[in-house]
């Protein structure tokens, strides 16, 4: 009797292991989609150590998972093509470069890309208690406080031509 037991808790636990990492890879496909529409809003939360900027992304998605994992991207795109408003302008001063660079960009932002070395969670990604407003039946707005390391990128983006150096003058 208890070895069959033990057999369905090991069969539930498995199955239930197996559901779990399906819908890990559906957020993953989700925030990949959802990198393609670049929705979101984006306000400075404060100032981190030197070369980076604290931020909060207000990301617009059907669960909270596939936002975390957009607001990453999302804080890394308005560093680079929108700016900050009313504290930063945009490091990427040329508008036609993302589609110029659209390879590049399309590498660089897909999940597990570079845009990941210069963007991370604060506050172990914990959603403020405000900061997750129900806009429509299927649709959340989440806030999401992230710090991205500007200096470092402006230096990587230099180094692969995106942008130019600021000492190349004007």
């Amino acid at each position: 009797m208890k070895k069959i037991n033990l057999i369905k808790i090991l069969s539930l636990s498995i199955l239930l292991l197996g559901v779990n990492l399906v819908n890990a890879q559906r957020g993953k496909k989700k925030a990949d989609t959802e990198t393609n529409e670049w929705r979101y809003e984006v306000e400075e939360t404060g100032t981190g150590k030197q070369g980076t900027s604290q931020l909060k992304v207000w990301t617009y998605s059907k669960d909270v998972a596939t936002a975390t994992l957009q607001a990453k991207k999302n804080a890394v795109h308005a560093v680079m093509f929108k700016g900050i408003p009313g504290s930063q302008k945009p490091l990427v001063k040329n508008p036609n470069v993302e589609a110029e660079k659209a390879e590049f960009f399309k590498e660089f932002f897909k999940d597990g890309g570079k845009f990941q070395k210069y963007v991370f969670l604060s506050n172990n990604g914990a959603i403020g208690p405000g900061d997750r407003i129900k806009i429509s039946k299927k649709e959340y707005k989440i806030g999401v406080v992230v710090s991205v390391s500007k200096a470092s990128l402006r230096k990587d983006l230099e180094a692969a031509g995106i942008i130019k150096s600021l000492s190349s003058g004007f």
